[in-house]
């Protein structure tokens, strides 16, 4: 899809069409192949308001847009109810060339009336009780790509994470511990999964570890401490992970903050005042949700157990009023799919308060081959291990098909494998869709052929290596001379990486960017093959080499977003 030239279309029908601009660009859709054109605008929208047949107003758009248009198109035809539009190549080349001299790839991405925006972004927030696992890490990688995406694009962007740190399952941990002088953050996990075992059949342990959770909620500062350091270590132990993996944060909110301030008092106030708050048969706040159709069978949300500590939801309620507080354009939060329904509830909760609650991205599960992953049950795959295994995997890789010399310089400082390894796994998990699970396979996650990041940094690595030591100083006139088939092509595909970027922004699917950079560089493949550049001579060099670069540029941007890295050499 083209970004810039789609613009451009539509300001020329803007003038023949009693339409904005932007309303016709949202319609515009590209052909499915270039024999039909390269920008398509669908007449089937106006058939009812024009009581015209898609085809007649077509018929009669087309002879407008060619009396009135100012040489943007070569030609202009009406197939079925399309208008059809094949644009001057000239200059479309002159955008092209003054677009990527302007200010490089990000020129690209300028959207007709978008200002710059506040965002917050919370995601990941896993509990504080083990290692993460590459199921959890799903949610970081698209959590950090977002962030990653609407920085790009110029918004300014607040990265939150939400820090459970008194949930029933860290009073499970804080209770085994609390004996345990020196506790390592690699201990936990094993820590964790035993002590949900024993706690299995055993209620006098359950008491026990509610009764530490009630001290805390009344204000027991020991206990406070205890479970302050175990969660301290966890979290510090956690993002050692994920910053060596290119993911931070800015700011770390704490559940038991809401206990401390008196938050949650207020808001089980405000909540009574709805009339939807109500004493259960065994003691519980619920929350009626009733009215909002979310769930015919379950429409009541818990708040707080029958001792009346609270339970997650009311303390997510109060961190979403916070969050509302930053008045941001968009309040965006990354969730799986087993917590769409909760999702629904927590902004139904937001309404009755009076607050618009978060945009709600939802991505479905990282599953084993014999099924889903399970921190309680020990059943994990752990971000740490896939990071080493794969950065041994692209070391051993480099070795074998590198010369010795090669390798030995390559494999100096580490740096390459992590950068391969790293982008790997993030191109594994971010090229499926959202609603789509992922069956995470060790073997096929560390398969560096096909449709990899390791294609896409390779290629990257090639355009560097032809690059280099070359005179950059294409004009216009050498520009022009990009005339092969092939190179029409890609200059209308490198054109496209704003709107590709742009639909991304919204749903943050990033199989779409991932998708994009693959087939740019299945371009590029092509185009080495038949469109020589180092043998060339004069305009027709100096074009090629001005094409290279700007494809450069965006597969490297591209890959940023992803949140991986592109290397000079491979």
């Amino acid at each position: 899809m083209n970004y810039l030239l789609f613009e451009m279309t539509a300001v020329e029908l803007a003038k023949v069409l009693d339409m904005d601009a932007s309303d016709i660009y949202e319609k515009l859709e590209q052909p499915p192949n270039s024999t039909m054109g390269d920008v398509a605008f669908p007449c089937f929208s106006l058939a009812k308001v024009l009581k015209k047949a898609p085809q007649a107003i077509a018929e009669d758009m087309r002879a407008q847009v060619i009396s009135q248009s100012a040489g943007l198109f070569e030609e202009v035809k009406v197939i079925g109810g399309y208008l059809n539009f094949y644009l001057n190549k000239a200059e479309v080349l002159r955008l092209f060339f003054g677009k990527a001299k302007e200010s490089q790839t990000v020129a690209f991405c300028d959207r007709l009336g978008v200002a710059k925006q506040r965002v917050t972004i919370e995601h990941t927030s896993i509990n504080p009780n083990a290692s993460p696992h590459i199921g959890r890490a799903r949610n970081a990688m698209i959590g950090d790509a977002s962030v990653r995406l609407l920085r790009y694009l110029g918004h300014d962007v607040t990265v939150r994470y939400f820090v459970n740190d008194i949930g029933k399952q860290i009073a499970l941990l804080v209770y085994c511990v609390k004996d345990i002088a020196e506790i390592d953050f690699n201990d936990l996990l094993s820590l964790y999964v035993e002590a949900n075992e024993r706690i299995k059949n055993n209620p006098a342990l359950e008491a026990a570890v509610f009764a530490l959770l009630n001290q805390m909620e009344n204000g027991d500062k020991d206990v406070f401490a205890e479970f302050a350091r175990v969660v301290d270590i966890c979290i510090k132990g956690q993002m050692a992970i994920f910053n060596a993996f290119g993911i931070h944060y800015d700011k770390y909110d704490y559940e038991s903050q809401y206990i401390q301030s008196g938050k949650m008092d207020e808001v089980l106030s405000a909540l009574r005042e709805t009339g939807r708050l109500f004493e259960d048969e065994e003691g519980r706040l619920v929350l009626n949700l009733e009215a909002f159709e979310l769930n015919s069978e379950h429409p009541y949300l818990p708040l707080t157990r029958k001792d009346k500590t609270s339970l997650y939801p009311l303390r997510d309620i109060c961190y979403n009023l916070d969050k509302a507080g930053d008045d941001a354009a968009r309040n965006i939060v990354i969730l799986g799919e087993d917590q769409r329904l909760y999702g629904k509830q927590i902004n139904a909760a937001l309404h009755l308060l009076g607050v618009q609650g978060p945009e709600v991205v939802n991505y479905s599960f990282v599953l084993l081959p014999d099924g889903k992953m399970s921190t309680r049950g020990g059943q994990v795959v752990l971000l740490e291990d896939v990071m080493r295994e794969t950065v041994e995997f692209a070391r051993a890789a480099i070795v074998e098909h590198r010369s010795a010399d090669a390798s030995a310089a390559l494999l100096a400082d580490d740096v390459l494998p992590r950068q391969l390894a790293y982008g790997a796994i993030k191109y594994s998990i971010l090229k499926c869709s959202n609603e789509k699970n992922v069956v995470f396979d060790r073997e096929a996650a560390l398969n560096f052929q096909g449709d990899t990041s390791v294609y896409i940094q390779y290629s990257y690595a090639r355009i560097q290596s032809l690059l280099r030591g070359e005179c950059l100083d294409a004009g216009i006139d050498d520009v022009l001379m990009l005339t092969h088939p092939l190179e029409w092509e890609m200059v209308k595909k490198l054109l496209s990486f704003g709107r590709v970027l742009n639909g991304v922004s919204q749903d943050f699917n990033f199989s779409a960017l991932c998708s994009y950079l693959f087939e740019l560089c299945q371009y590029f493949s092509r185009w080495y093959r038949e469109c020589p550049v180092k043998s060339a001579e004069g305009s027709q060099k100096a074009s090629r080499l001005f094409l290279a670069s700007v494809l450069a540029g965006v597969i490297k941007d591209g890959l940023s977003i992803l949140g991986i890295e592109a290397p000079e050499k491979i």
